[in-house]
């Protein structure tokens, strides 16, 4: 069971590093937040364990094996999106350089805005993920994933294959990690909380 959950959030995090590999190759910022939708497609369509896409439905199904899953996926995302950061670097240093530029900006960057935006990303990636898995439509998909690049908000584990690809290992980077992955939660967890409280009052009205 560990060993499943734990692999399933490696694949989904290779996944991700893709999606901010194919970022960095692109010189047009509309093409690169386009293409990067290739890591949470992939993600949804194969069923794997994505931090980000699964800590908002721990609201509604909060039993221990739910998070359980959830926080043995973590781990595995930070794996396999760092592990591709480094590869990718490693591979193609033009794309280790540009995502240095990437990280230096990330880390001018005060904890408190980068949290909001990371809440902000965690509430379109559970939009993603609540439509593909109720309208069995990847359109939340396809619009979501370049609206949260193209408003600059904070995904964690993207962060995590930016940092990996810039060979960048810090303090400030972790707690910056820390930080934006505390809001993804956050932000993932308050629309299914709302839509809970929602139904609630319509029930009582």
């Amino acid at each position: 069971m560990v060993s499943r959950h734990l692999a399933s959030g490696v694949a989904a995090g290779v996944l991700i590093g893709i999606g901010g590999a194919a970022y960095l190759a692109c010189d047009s910022r509309y093409a690169g937040a386009a293409l990067f939708t290739v890591g949470l497609l992939s993600v949804c369509l194969l069923g794997l364990s994505l931090f980000t896409g699964k800590v908002g439905f721990i609201v509604p199904d909060h039993r221990k094996e739910s998070v359980r899953a959830l926080l043995l996926c973590l781990p595995g995302n930070l794996i396999g999106a760092a592990a591709t950061g480094l590869a990718i670097s490693a591979a193609t240093p033009a794309r280790g350089e540009k995502a240095l530029e990437i990280c230096a900006a990330k880390l001018a960057l005060p904890f408190m805005p980068a949290f909001i935006l990371a809440v902000f990303c965690g509430v379109l990636m559970y939009l993603a993920v609540a439509i593909y898995r109720e309208k069995e439509s990847l359109l939340g998909v396809l619009f979501a994933v370049p609206a949260f690049i193209l408003s600059g908000f904070e995904h964690s584990v993207a962060d995590m294959f930016y940092f990996a690809a810039a060979g960048i290992v810090s303090g400030r980077a972790f707690l910056f990690i820390l930080v934006v992955l505390l809001g993804n939660a956050a932000g993932g967890m308050l629309l299914p909380a709302l839509r809970i409280l929602a139904a609630e009052v319509r029930q009582n009205a």
